[in-house]
This record gives structure tokens, sequence and C-alpha cells, in this order.
């Protein structure tokens, strides 16, 4: 018998606005009875992963929590527990959210109405696959995205295939030594860029060693 998976609750704070959040209890929490996030490859080991709120994700939704966003259409990558997505739906912003765990949308559809907000867009999709049914955005952004080498070309052409001419684009990198390598990928799509440290982040247990990178494209 298969033992439910243990949940926590938890409220982040932007100023005045709170969203509450429903988690995994931990990083030990696994529940895949019918094979379906084995068969995408995802191990039992990353099962858990996203299903906590993790310190990049805190840091991409803090430098959004007061970005200028009227206007534009958003899409977040590999949201995860979708904090950024949250806090945007909040503040009715147009945000659509993407991830390829399959557990991703049940937990986003619980933390929208947990916070009394309006159902967010959400697809899953695998980088690679080409096969989604997303349009194009004005304003494209994800936390921790950086895994592997190979992950950064996939992420590169993700970005290019939903991204409108005009476009920015920013992602929080804990400091896995890839920042670079796409900065390089997104100067051949016609990317200006900058790196920069997060102002404040005492918000987090730790420091944050890692950098808010920021793309912008203007045709």
């Amino acid at each position: 018998m298969t033992s439910p998976l243990r949940v926590r609750y938890q409220t982040v704070e932007f100023g005045s606005t709170d969203i509450h959040v429903c988690t995994l209890r931990d990083k030990q929490e696994f529940s895949d009875p019918k094979g379906i996030a084995h068969d995408l490859g995802i191990s039992d080991a990353q099962w858990p992963l996203f299903g906590v709120i993790w310190p990049s994700s805190l840091v991409l939704a803090h430098h959004m929590s007061d970005y200028p966003t009227e206007g534009k259409r958003i899409l977040e990558i590999g949201c995860g527990m979708a904090l950024s997505s949250l806090l945007l739906n909040k503040q009715n912003a147009d945000i659509t959210a993407t991830d390829y765990h399959p557990e991703v949308e049940a937990f986003l559809e619980r933390n929208a109405k947990l916070n009394n907000g309006e159902t967010i867009a959400y697809e899953r999709v695998d980088w690679k696959s080409g096969t989604d049914t997303l349009k194009r955005f004005d304003l494209i952004i994800g936390s921790d995205l950086l895994y592997e080498d190979q992950h950064i070309e996939q992420l590169t052409d993700f970005i290019e295939a939903h991204a409108k001419p005009s476009c920015e684009v920013i992602v929080v990198d804990p400091g896995r030594g890839r920042k670079n390598k796409l900065s390089r990928l997104m100067e051949k799509l016609g990317y200006t860029h900058d790196h920069i440290q997060p102002s404040s982040t005492d918000y987090l247990d730790l420091p944050f060693k890692g950098h808010i990178l920021r793309f912008s494209r203007t045709v």
C-alpha cells in the first residue's frame, strides 16, 4: 500500500501580500504508484524536488513582486511550486505556468484556490519535444533551470520558440556554473544581458551566492 503524501502549509510574505502555499512536507516524500513519473524519466530521487520551495524560487518571486508586468503575457518555465506564478496571479498579471513533473498541475490548482485566485493557465511541457500548444510571450521567467550542460541548449531553444521578437527573460541561477554558457547562446539570439546579485535576501536562511540573469531583446 502506498502511504499518502505528507504536506505542509506555509505563508510567504511580499510586503503586504501573503501567498499561501501547500508543498510537500520535505524532500523525502514520494508517490508514483502508476509509474507515470518513472515513464517520463523522473527518478525516485528526483521525484520530490518539484514539491518544495527552493531559495532560487524565493529570489525570483521577490524580484517579480514589484516588476512592471502590465500588458505583458508572462511564462514561467519549470515552475515547481510556482511561487512567482501564484504571486503574479494575485496581482492580476497574465501568467502561464509550465513544468515537466506530472504532479505540478494538481498542486498549482490547489494553491491558486488557497489564495482565492483565478485558475492559472498551465501546460506540462518537455523542452525538447516541440509539441506544446503554448504561443509567444513578452516576459519569460524561471529559477534554478541550469542543472546539466545539455539542458542549456534545450532551454535556449524552448525560450526562442516562445519569445516574442521583443522579449525579456529573467532566470535566477543559484550558482551551478552554467550562466555564462546560457548568456552566450542568448547573445546569438540577439539578447543583451547582465548578471546581478539580489540586493537583499534577508528572507533566506543562508546567503544567496547565485545571480539573477536578465536578458532583453528589442526589435
